[in-house]
């Protein structure tokens, strides 16, 4: 027995020494996860914050310095320029100079665009990729006015080239990314529309025309005014509400399709709220800078109409829709409870500005 007793610790001994001993090996793999993580996280907060709002007659003289091969222009302390490349700016310009500036913005901001990313951080994102979207539907709506109506004299005029093309690369799918990538649809996009700024601020070229007409202005702020009620109404759905049909209200001899309830329930998803919240908030932010470019290049027939202190009233509507968020994470409380509801308060605002755009259509076309 005690021969057996000590063969066995003796064994046992053994496999103890001779056992390989891997744990170490998980300890550098840990703490290198734990430190992608926290990388993330901080580009995550980083790539998640809100570009500022630009100059808008800066953005423009910069963009035709640059499509002109001129010395891009300083800036002083408050945004003006004091090296203008043009003592004018051509109509339509600051529009055109506009769109580019937006569409820069969502490729070169931190992080770049972040809507069609696979991997983290930008995987995991969905706030500022919403707020991307907003952008880009106004950038897309603005391409195709401009390809429809302002630079056409006529319905029997031709379309422009370019601004075709760029209408073409901005409507590929926000989400693709490769064969083609999105950015690089949309940075096509922009060097199309490069070119139209370049004929259209040319005086010794004369096939690029911008036209700053009333019902052209009017055409374009019907599609915003469909935007904006879109937002607003999916922004109250918040909180859920029940709504009448009023589909065929107005005409008795109306038909649909198909039949329809009476009354509806209509409420957002509670995983959708926050992506509604920054689509409108990006849709405000790109309708802020497009309205001021509008100012400058139909400023005659705004004075004409009187209407120059209404278009002053939506950006000022619009730019409330911009107050920094005093929250980590929107909150989605009732109506009239203890907690805020940011969409109710988001939707208030594009709402208001929504009726103001209604009222100045009306006035340009029967002011």
């Amino acid at each position: 027995m005690a021969l057996f007793g000590k063969g066995s610790k003796s064994s046992a001994g053994r496999d103890v020494l001779e056992t390989p001993q891997y744990g170490w090996i998980w300890k550098p793999l840990v703490g290198l996860f734990i430190i992608y993580l926290l990388v993330c996280v901080g580009l995550g907060i980083y790539w998640s914050t809100e570009p500022d709002e630009f100059n808008v007659d800066q953005a423009t003289r910069t963009e035709l310095a640059r499509v002109h091969g001129l010395a891009v222009p300083e800036a002083s302390v408050d945004g003006e320029s004091v090296a203008p490349a043009f003592e004018t700016l051509p109509t339509g310009t600051a529009t055109v100079a506009t769109l580019m500036k937006l569409n820069d913005t969502l490729l070169h901001k931190p992080g770049g665009y972040l809507k069609n990313d696979i991997a983290p951080p930008g995987l995991w994102l969905d706030n500022m990729p919403n707020w991307e979207y907003g952008v880009l539907v106004q950038i897309r709506d603005m391409t195709r006015e401009m390809r429809k109506e302002f630079s056409r004299s006529q319905s029997q005029s031709s379309d422009d080239k370019a601004l075709g093309k760029a209408e073409s690369l901005l409507f590929i799918d926000a989400n693709a990314w490769m064969l083609p990538k999105a950015e690089s649809e949309y940075a096509d996009a922009n060097r199309q529309l490069g070119d139209y700024l370049k004929r259209l601020s040319d005086d010794t070229q004369n096939n690029g025309q911008f036209y700053a007409r009333a019902d052209n202005l009017v055409a374009w702020l019907s599609d915003v005014e469909n935007r904006l009620g879109s937002l607003s109404q999916r922004l109250s759905a918040s909180v859920g509400k029940s709504q009448l049909n009023l589909s065929l209200a107005g005409d008795k001899n109306a038909t649909s399709a198909k039949n329809t309830e009476t009354e509806e329930e209509i409420k957002t998803p509670w995983l959708e709220i926050d992506d509604v919240f920054y689509q409108a908030r990006g849709t405000s932010w790109a309708l802020i800078h497009l309205l001021k470019a509008v100012r400058h290049d139909f400023h005659g027939v705004l004075e004409d109409k009187n209407a120059l202190t209404s278009i002053d009233q939506i950006i000022r509507e619009l730019e409330s829709t911009q107050t920094d968020i005093g929250s980590p994470v929107i909150l989605n409380g009732s109506g009239f409870g203890f907690f805020a509801n940011h969409s109710l308060v988001m939707a208030n605002y594009v709402a208001r500005a929504n009726s103001a755009i209604s009222d100045l259509r009306s006035l340009l076309e029967n002011g």
